[in-house]
């Protein structure tokens, strides 16, 4: 396919993506298969017209003048891939494929380009009614942290230190180029690059399958390696979905001691048992939700990780459909589950043991908030300067997390280069 046909596609999954209200990659799947003369190389590049286009959909709305399919993917295109008004025009008359002719308004927007006059959630590429959150909270660099959530993600992996070390990992993978990352010791890094790069398929090499490492944001081994459990400790992830912070714990425990694996929707928990047996670990029991399943672990763990569920704002460069779709009712829902998950995950922690809440997201309504509302009605647990902890495991020169007092640090893509994420510790301390 040409690129004018490949925007054309790119114009068609948007199209699905907001009549369907459906996932993007979803959307991109059910195209590939319905249209299988579709190279790989192909479906790659639509995929990034289609997910560029929605990373800055409000900038690339309010320079185009209308929040289309077909402005969305021009945009993209212009402002993203560095086309002219001209090279877009020639594209489109040389593919039969292609979408139809520019219009004279459509030059015009793509040659004016200035952001100048825009407000600052255009700008930053953000939902309007956040705009405020994010000046609060980032103050002068707001608007840096909101354009990073706007750019493509890496991917990331991190070494399995159960059956490989990251010299022997850099060496299989060194055809992909990997790059050694600034804070995890175990991450190797996929960079991004612009128009139609395709990242490599490292999923489909053969040290995936021998479970060499797993795909992981560093941010995500980053809070994982926060947690710092020990080799004997008694562990439950009480939202461990997929198993990915499971699994790094298990890594750094070396197999021994135990995790419980828990979540509360069972269907959530079904990938762990694969990525389990894949990865040789032999430290973790999965617990399905039926009633009683915990009831032998009641103040016997050393450690309980609440990795809640959240608005996921932290991951808005990997799922752009969820930053434009995100309401103020959602948001209330899901501090009202975090609540009852902290409320429910409390029990479990034996005295000076620890609760670790985390989320994937970088609302202080999710996040610093949610602690300090749940400390007030829990005076027995006391908050752990998780800002010294990143200071004693990183150092003073290494990149810094967001944080308010040093008790809590929130993880970015602009602060850390990677997804957002928030850590907080708490100490169980009855009288």
């Amino acid at each position: 396919m040409k690129l004018g046909g490949r925007l054309q596609a790119a114009i068609e999954v948007l199209e699905e993506v907001e009549g369907r209200k459906r996932p993007v990659a979803e959307a991109l799947k059910d195209w590939g298969r319905t249209h299988r003369f579709a190279g790989s190389g192909d479906r790659s590049a639509i995929g990034n017209i289609v997910y560029d286009a929605l990373r800055k959909r409000a900038s690339h709305a309010w320079r185009m003048g209308e929040d289309t399919p077909r402005a969305l993917g021009l945009a993209a295109l212009a402002f993203d891939w560095n086309h002219t008004a001209d090279q877009l025009a020639g594209l489109i008359a040389e593919d039969s494929h292609a979408p139809e002719a520019l219009t004279q308004s459509e030059v015009a927007a793509i040659e004016a380009k200035s952001l100048k006059d825009a407000p600052f959630w255009v700008k930053g590429d953000i939902p309007e009614w956040l705009e405020g959150t994010f000046m609060e909270t980032f103050e002068d660099e707001a608007l840096l942290e909101a354009k990073a959530f706007a750019r493509r993600p890496p991917v990331d992996i991190r070494v399995n230190r159960l059956k490989a070390d990251i010299g022997k990992v850099e060496k299989e993978l060194s055809r992909f180029n990997p790059k050694r990352t600034k804070l995890s010791a175990d991450c190797l890094r996929f960079a991004p690059k612009g128009g139609d790069y395709r990242q490599p398929n490292i999923q489909g090499d053969p040290a995936f399958r021998k479970g060499f490492y797993e795909i992981q944001d560093e941010g995500s081994q980053i809070v994982s390696s926060l947690i710092f459990p020990k080799k004997s400790d008694q562990v439950l992830d009480y939202c461990a979905g997929g198993g990915g912070k499971t699994l790094s714990m298990a890594a750094q425990m070396e197999n021994k001691g135990q995790i419980y694996a828990f979540d509360i929707d069972a269907s959530r928990l079904a990938p762990i048992v694969d990525r389990l047996t894949r990865a040789g670990v032999r430290n973790v029991q999965t617990r399905t939700p039926n009633e009683g399943a915990l009831d032998d672990l009641i103040g016997r763990m050393d450690r309980v990780v609440v990795d809640a569920p959240c608005t996921g704002t932290g991951t808005w460069r990997r799922r752009p459909e969820t930053k434009w779709k995100l309401t103020e009712e959602q948001l209330d829902k899901r501090i009202e589950e975090q609540q009852i998950a902290l409320a429910q995950a409390r029990q479990f922690v034996r005295p000076g043991g620890y609760l670790v809440y985390i989320t994937c997201s970088v609302l202080a309504a999710e996040n610093e908030e949610q602690i300090y509302h749940f400390i007030a009605n829990n005076p027995d647990f006391e908050l752990v300067s998780a800002g010294e902890v990143w200071q004693d495991m990183f150092g003073f020169d290494a990149p810094k997390p967001w944080s308010s007092d040093m008790m809590s640090v929130t993880l970015t893509p602009h602060s850390t280069e990677t997804d957002g994420f928030f850590f907080s510790v708490m100490e169980y301390r009855p009288d």
